[in-house]
């Protein structure tokens, strides 16, 4: 994301706020990924779950299928030497959802332990059968308040979890700073932690935020700005 920024003429501040840890008990996770067998279906809507998974199982058996959610996890599948069988063209659960084959008999689905129950109660909805598994924990990376000197031009939103973080330790923002969301799912959770979203992209993908972020604030080659 930084470097696609940088690409597009702004100076981008990286500021963690959010990291993964281990789940309380990692067995049920063995477990499930143990199980994997030719049929099944991989569904994984995250690069974290992918790094995760692939550090757990270096190899996915025979035969089994991969879907993913956006671009961003399709590189990491396929970085993980995973074939990837999947990608909706709406890059969203409900997406992942609607665009499984029928002929899916079972799927396993290690996430978050944050991750909206979308997937998987669309997918059980549909007769298919999951194994949902959290592969990772979300947390935040501190308490204190974090001032940013000068003011950003514009704050990336790409989750849920970070949307709460910034509105935990970033607010009050300064009233020239917009902020910018990968997706309506995002950014319905940036609005309901007091976050004003100012544009939304179009697909959940880095390029696709950065793209409407040079919509909202067009950067200039002697631009100081830090989205």
């Amino acid at each position: 994301m930084a470097d696609a920024a940088r690409a597009r003429g702004f100076a981008p501040v990286v500021v963690p706020l959010i990291a993964d840890v281990p789940p309380e008990d990692s067995a049920p996770l063995d477990a499930a990924l143990a199980q994997l067998a030719g049929g099944d279906w991989l569904v994984v809507t995250s690069a974290t779950t992918v790094r995760v998974v692939a550090e757990r199982t270096p190899r996915l058996p025979a035969g089994v299928r991969v879907a993913v959610v956006g671009s961003a996890t399709a590189r990491a599948a396929r970085g993980a030497g995973w074939p990837v069988d999947l990608v909706p063209t709406d890059h969203s659960a409900a997406g992942l959802v609607t665009a499984l084959p029928a002929d899916a008999r079972r799927v396993v689905h290690p996430r978050s332990d944050l991750a909206a129950p979308t997937l998987v109660d669309g997918l059980r909805a549909r007769g298919i059968d999951v194994l949902d598994v959290v592969a990772y924990r979300t947390v935040g990376t501190g308490d204190e308040p974090i001032l940013l000197d000068p003011a950003p031009d514009v704050v990336l939103v790409t989750s849920g979890s970070t949307a709460r973080e910034t509105a935990r330790r970033l607010t009050p923002l300064d009233p020239r700073t917009r902020i910018a969301c990968i997706g309506p799912g995002t950014a319905d959770e940036a609005r309901a932690a007091g976050l004003p979203v100012d544009v939304v992209a179009a697909d959940r993908s880095a390029e696709a935020l950065l793209d409407a972020v040079v919509e909202l604030v067009p950067p200039h080659p002697d631009q100081e700005g830090h989205p």
